[in-house]
């Protein structure tokens, strides 16, 4: 990092961007499920960037060099929105309150954390990725409620309000040591173990009969 700012680009960030990191690293709170999905809800429906913190590791997820909070391991990072489309579709309307419950709440199709957390902890908690509906979606089916409940017990979250997040997003996966992050994550030594895993489970699940819903 050199001057006042990070460089994406030619886009020079807001030295205010290194206050915004520091509530990432050391939040004033991390915030439970149980409070996430409550009303009102306390994550804010704005563009922003949120990391997730552990007090158990998923099986084989290293933590050599991760920073930690406490007992909390910091072990992802996301933003939302994500950048506008290049050929000049529309943006995507989500905000941090719709992508962090829906990471608590959804399914392993349209979360890429619960893929990872769910390929990592099926032999844990007995879920597999299975095809569902018409075929072309993957979930752990009836499983992820299970892996709700284990993120309920042992993930935590916090956020940081940032206009255009995707203007920091490579530099903050760089700076950071984060194991379930695969996308732009070249330095990791886990990611290609764990996008192995993911491949074998896609696989494996392309064999298994559908699912309907």
């Amino acid at each position: 990092m050199s001057g006042p700012g990070w460089h994406h680009g030619q886009v020079s960030l807001e030295p205010s961007f290194e206050a915004q990191v520091r509530e990432l690293l050391q939040p004033a709170a991390l915030h439970t499920r149980q409070e996430v999905l409550t009303r009102p809800c306390p994550v804010p429906a704005s563009p922003g960037v949120y990391a997730w913190y552990f007090d158990e590791a998923p099986p084989g997820v290293p933590l050599d060099g991760c920073h930690r909070h406490g007992s909390e391991v910091l072990f992802y990072v996301g933003i939302s929105p994500k950048a506008p489309p290049k050929n000049g579709g529309k943006a995507s309307g989500q905000s941090l309150r719709t992508r962090v419950r829906y990471h608590y709440r959804g399914n392993a199709e349209g979360s890429t954390l619960r893929l990872t957390l769910g390929c990592l902890l099926s032999p844990l908690l007995g879920i597999e990725l299975r095809r569902v509906g018409s075929g072309q979606r993957f979930t752990f089916s009836e499983g992820e409620e299970m892996l709700s409940d284990w993120m309920g017990r042992h993930a935590r979250v916090c956020w940081t309000v940032f206009e255009q997040p995707w203007l920091v997003e490579n530099e903050l996966i760089d700076r950071f040591v984060l194991p379930l992050n695969l996308d732009q994550n070249k330095n990791s030594g886990f990611r290609g173990e764990l996008s192995s895993l993911r491949a074998t489970q896609r696989a494996q699940a392309r064999i298994l009969p559908v699912i309907s819903t």
